[in-house]
């Protein structure tokens, strides 16, 4: 599959966390640099022999309008609560992968729980592609910030599992097809 990158320059210094071993780094501003997937709420970006991933609240280092925010109805029911929660995981992708983390099978378990008459708990079981990727804490972080902006929900709680270990039969058709496999 041939992806499109896009070349730019660092315009001021930005923190990175690097693919897929999560370690942080700060990329001095004029390091040039190719865009290699802007889903979600990041970019992936591959300088110098290395996949980084920049938060969206950092686009304009990149030259970039940051992406648009989650739309969030005002009026959401608890009772639709649940297809919510499953629409804004569906806005969390993978940063090595250009397939959101539903369709790439990444999400075992989804229970929204209640905590009161208008509070919820979401409780997440997920995974990642490979026990040792180190992009695991920051997908979490995402989905946390994420799913704590939707109404109603008081409590998030993720649990990131390796069993069972996840294998390319857990993506669905959709992604298989947008992966070319």
């Amino acid at each position: 599959m041939s992806r499109q990158r896009e070349t730019v320059v660092i315009r001021r210094p930005v923190r990175a966390e690097s693919i897929p071993d999560g370690t942080v780094i700060e990329l001095p501003a004029g390091t040039r640099a190719q865009i290699t997937q802007a889903l979600g709420s990041s970019f992936t970006v591959y300088v110098e022999g290395y996949l980084l991933r920049i938060a969206g609240v950092d686009a304009d280092a990149l030259g970039k309008e940051p992406p648009a925010p989650l739309v969030i109805p005002d009026n959401v029911s608890p009772e639709d609560l649940k297809g919510l929660v499953w629409q804004t995981l569906k806005t969390c992708y993978d940063p090595e992968i250009p397939v959101d983390i539903v369709a790439l099978g990444l999400v075992y378990v989804c229970d929204v729980l209640p905590m009161d008459e208008e509070r919820f708990r979401v409780s997440l079981k997920m995974t990642v592609t490979a026990p040792g990727c180190g992009m695991g804490e920051g997908i979490a972080q995402e989905v946390q910030d994420k799913l704590e902006a939707l109404p109603h929900v008081g409590q998030v709680d993720i649990e990131i599992v390796f069993d069972p270990p996840w294998d390319r039969s857990m993506m669905s058709e959709e992604a298989e097809l947008m992966l070319g496999l």
